[in-house]
């Protein structure tokens, strides 16, 4: 999420795109024999400090079907616009078609819209998601579109440090199952959104364990705009409706600050759910129970603390991966516990 970009409403006259939304938002399909393998879709709002190098990487990529960048701009006011237009030459002389469109409002739509524009004007049978400020390295689309290709039902990414967004690449016929990004605008986790719409659907993830891209982290992009509050409280929800609807008890795995965290944002049916928490450290063993203060309830609830070899499954762990040099890791093997049916992590 590290998008900089944004959305809008008045569009550049049709000449400029392959096709392009109507007023009821439908998608005209090309030809077929116009129609790209990919489509690299880019959302862009005031963007103009990386696009050169961002759109020098695209213009890079070793892929060699027929590739288009779609982009949208969400009303930028600084000369985005302008530098976009100057690239567009660039790419035609590649045999890559450049598609821009966009609004010169003063009120930007947002990340979602801005994205759900730029998917709409493409024509691939394949989408890739790139953020205006990041950096394609020059095999990222070629090894997503190989391993897309076997398996059009997924959301492909690369390894790091998070599954969300920033080396998206799915079918647009999954994107379509799926269904649109979330079009609220600002403090928004579309993509987030996105993912969890996915994972209802019967959709998966699959991961291309290749460096993919270089992702730009700095105070101006959009992931600044998303509170914390709110990314945890969507994730807790979901939880709630995949995993913890299904139990009828678990242990929390972690009795520290995340743990308890965890137990009080739950709602009160699966508060009552959770047997005990479990730990390695001794000194919150040695305590004996947490009592959650909060509750309205009389008496106050106190849920035992566990070491996890004491504990029972099924486990929610509230632990970082890759944070216990392995401790965790090696705990959770030492139960002979298979994730996804003993354990799911929420870290």
């Amino acid at each position: 999420m590290s998008d900089t970009h944004g959305s809008g409403g008045d569009s550049e006259p049709e000449s400029k795109r392959l096709c392009t939304a109507s007023a009821s938002h439908e998608r005209c399909d090309p030809a077929e024999g116009a129609r790209a393998a990919v489509s690299v879709i880019m959302p862009v709002f005031n963007a103009s400090d990386w696009l050169d190098e961002c759109l020098q990487a695209i213009l890079e990529q070793d892929f060699l079907d027929r590739m288009e960048l779609s982009v949208y701009d969400d009303g930028s006011t600084d000369n985005s616009r302008e530098l976009l237009e100057r690239w567009r030459q660039r790419f035609e002389d590649r045999g890559r078609p450049m598609l821009i469109s966009g609004h010169s409002s003063s009120s930007p739509r947002g990340v979602g819209f801005a994205k759900n524009q730029a998917v709409r004007q493409s024509s691939g049978r394949f989408l890739c998601f790139q953020d205006a400020d990041d950096i394609m390295r020059p095999q990222r689309v070629r090894l997503q579109y190989e391993a897309a290709a076997a398996n059009p039902n997924a959301v492909y990414t690369s390894h790091g440090p998070t599954v969300i967004m920033p080396t998206w690449f799915c079918s647009r016929d999954w994107f379509e199952k799926v269904g649109l990004f979330n079009e609220g605008g600002k403090g928004v986790p579309e993509d987030l959104l996105f993912f969890y719409q996915s994972l209802r659907r019967g959709g998966h993830v699959i991961r291309v364990d290749e460096c993919l891209l270089v992702y730009r982290y700095h105070e101006h992009a959009a992931t600044h705009s998303v509170l914390e509050e709110t990314i945890w409280s969507h994730r807790v929800h979901f939880l709630q409706e995949r995993v913890l609807s299904q139990w009828e008890s678990f242990t929390v795995w972690n009795a520290g600050k995340q743990g308890r965290r965890l137990y009080r944002s739950l709602s009160a049916t699966n508060q009552k759910k959770v047997k005990a928490f479990c730990d390695v450290d001794e000194n919150k063993i040695h305590k004996g129970f947490y009592t959650y203060e909060e509750s309205k309830e009389r008496p106050k609830p106190r849920i035992p603390v566990l070491h996890f070899t004491n504990a029972s499954p099924p486990f929610i762990v509230c632990v970082k991966l890759d944070m216990t040099q392995g401790v965790l890791e090696g705990n959770l093997r030492s139960l002979q516990l298979k994730e996804g049916v003993h354990y799911y992590h929420f870290s």
